[in-house]
């Protein structure tokens, strides 16, 4: 039990605290009583009312029904702004309220007031929709003036160094790489080249020399290959024959026949 009471005085000892020290850490220490100028700490845990039963449950209910809690008027510190009617107002409508304020808008338009700006506007020329609303021959006039007497602008302010691409080739127009980067130039030594051994090709074995009992068996074989081909063609050549007898007779006794 002796070596169980000083076990943690041997912890304290083995990572360098003394005795006055473990025995700080190692007492209870007091919690500090909190002054009134602390601010008030952030309760996450869930309200006793969440774990009330339902009898009272519904006694509250009642009684926020019949006279609710009076609470201070809401203080804004933000600009309103009329967003209009909500798109879920706006889609529980009937279809003929729609009708009408589509009519309405089109007859009277609603008057807005001016479009205030908070940021600095810039100037992008003529909207791409403009350009096409026009007639042809006002782009190919517009064309003309800019071929006869183009715009001047003002010199273009560069930011970056300029970089001599030095194109590697009059095809692929693709810069150097060691034109792009601006780190110091490495010239690795190249790689040993391995020796070319010349491997001359092996003559063929010979084939073996055909048995002469497979020779006669393979001229069997194409021999009765032929004859039942005579054959077949002799039969189709007789089916066709008798065919072109039997369609001409029966042309013949249709029409001549009488």
């Amino acid at each position: 039990m002796e070596g169980d009471e000083f076990l943690p005085q041997q912890i304290g000892l083995r990572f360098g605290y003394t005795d006055e020290q473990f025995l700080m850490f190692s007492e209870p220490q007091q919690p500090e009583p909190h002054s009134a100028s602390d601010k008030p700490e952030i309760e996450l845990l869930l309200e006793d009312s969440w774990s009330a039963p339902l009898w009272k449950r519904l006694l509250a209910d009642l009684r926020d029904l019949v006279s609710p809690e009076k609470l201070p008027p809401l203080e804004l510190t933000s600009r309103p702004v009329n967003v209009g009617m909500l798109q879920g107002d706006r889609l529980s409508l009937p279809w003929y309220r729609t009708v009408f304020t589509n009519l309405g808008d089109v007859i009277t338009p609603e008057t807005l007031p001016p479009l205030e700006l908070e940021s600095r506007p810039v100037d992008v020329g003529e909207l791409i929709g403009d350009q096409m609303a026009r007639p042809w021959w006002a782009s190919l006039l517009r064309s003309l003036a800019d071929a006869a007497a183009p715009e001047r602008m003002a010199p273009l302010e560069l930011t970056s160094k300029p970089m001599n691409p030095g194109m590697a080739s009059e095809i692929m127009l693709l810069p150097r790489w060691s034109e792009v980067i601006s780190t110091p130039k490495v010239f690795l030594p190249d790689k040993v080249k391995q020796e070319y051994v010349l491997n001359l090709p092996k003559a063929a074995a010979p084939k073996p020399k055909p048995d002469a009992a497979e020779i006669q068996f393979i001229h069997a074989v194409e021999f009765d290959l032929r004859r039942d081909l005579r054959r077949s063609i002799f039969r189709q050549r007789v089916w066709i024959s008798l065919v072109v007898v039997e369609v001409v007779v029966l042309i013949g006794t249709t029409f001549f026949w009488k």
